[in-house]
């Protein structure tokens, strides 16, 4: 019993120890927003409700790997690379599922919502394998990881999705448009942080170079602003339907 209450409950942090810090406000921001798309389920229709559910199940996922990524850096100060990999491989195919449930308006089907879904899986399976399992393989893994994400943003940006997303304009538009720069943009800091930690002809750019902080603030970013990208279109919809 005295052995128990002895054990360290809260991992020391140094002051400088910017990764903690950024997993723990990483932690605490994507439980907050959780907190926020749960509660605020029962304001919208039901067409609505899954959404913001799937929002709200994102950033929880999140909030729960990033509580353990925080202790294991504060235990073994290296990055949680096997953590990192399980989150994404749970949370990158529900932001996918968020395309189809947007676009389901616009008569998008489930083949669009299971096709974007493989892709992520392939990418972040593939990426795994480069980074943790064949880091000899790592530019061969990484290519196929590449070509499954670039596949992903042609059939965001010009391919079925956008075509559904341009019959459906108006506020699904606007939104279909703002998760696509999301993936562009917010996702790029995956492939730039898998050539900083794989050998390869990127070694002169990103080698040595600890990209755990940008992990860190890119994931928060990415998943919060996913969901409040499906919270103001729920609230752009339900208010126009009032009207």
């Amino acid at each position: 019993m005295n052995y128990l209450l002895n054990l360290p409950f809260v991992a020391k942090m140094a002051p400088d120890d910017y990764v903690g810090f950024t997993f723990f406000v990483g932690c605490m921001a994507m439980m907050a927003a959780s907190a926020f798309f749960f509660l605020s389920m029962n304001s919208f229709d039901k067409k609505w409700r899954t959404s913001i559910l799937v929002s709200g199940l994102i950033t929880f996922i999140a909030a729960v790997h990033y509580w353990y990524m925080r202790d294991y850096w504060a235990a073994n100060m290296e990055s949680p690379t096997f953590f990192r990999y399980v989150d994404w491989v749970l949370t990158v195919p529900l932001m996918c599922v968020e395309f189809y449930l947007i676009l389901k308006v616009a008569g998008a089907k489930k083949s669009l919502m299971w096709k974007l879904i493989f892709l992520s899986v392939v990418m972040l399976v593939t990426g795994y394998l480069g980074e943790a399992v064949y880091r000899d393989q790592a530019q061969i893994w990484g290519l196929i990881s590449g070509i499954a994400y670039f596949v992903i943003v042609y059939e965001i940006w010009l391919g079925s999705a956008k075509k559904l997303a341009v019959e459906a304009g108006g506020y699904i538009l606007k939104a279909h448009k703002t998760l696509c720069w999301f993936v562009l943009v917010g996702w790029a800091i995956y492939p730039i942080g898998y050539m900083a930690g794989t050998p390869g002809w990127y070694d002169g750019i990103f080698g040595g170079f600890s990209l755990d902080v940008v992990y860190n603030i890119g994931d928060a970013i990415n998943k919060i602003g996913f969901g409040l990208v499906i919270y103001s279109l729920a609230v752009s919809m339900s208010a126009k339907k009032e009207a």
